[in-house]
């Protein structure tokens, strides 16, 4: 439920837009991850891109903070490695869990099936 009172708007200077949508496009990082680190909706940041593409905001001249770009692309590389890492412990735990499982069931069968010497 929304908060009662006046609403809370933010004014972005074109320079900031300019710069967000550059890093946007920068290969290897996710718009969403660009949106995080610069603490805005993912949705704002598509808009601007859209107005980029419709002359709108102008996004030639901007610099890319070189430092920032290799932040963004690393954090993309970091987050896409946690993916795979849970992948990789969830198949891990069902194996372990299923041998676990086959060795109980061969224990028990291996006790039964041995009949006492007489």
């Amino acid at each position: 439920m929304p908060k009662p009172g006046p609403r809370t708007t933010y004014k972005y200077s074109e320079e900031f837009k300019a710069t967000a949508v550059r890093l946007s496009q920068l290969g290897g990082v996710a718009v969403q991850d660009v949106a995080e680190a610069l603490y805005i909706h993912p949705f704002m940041l598509s808009r601007w891109r859209k107005e980029a593409r419709e002359g709108m905001i102008m996004t030639k001249g901007v610099e890319v903070d070189k430092d920032v770009a290799a932040e963004l692309k690393a954090l993309r590389r970091m987050k896409r490695d946690y993916e795979r890492l849970k992948i990789e412990h969830e198949i891990l735990k069902k194996a372990i869990e299923f041998t676990s499982a086959r060795k109980e069931t061969s224990s028990h069968l291996s006790k039964r099936t041995r009949s006492p010497s007489r």
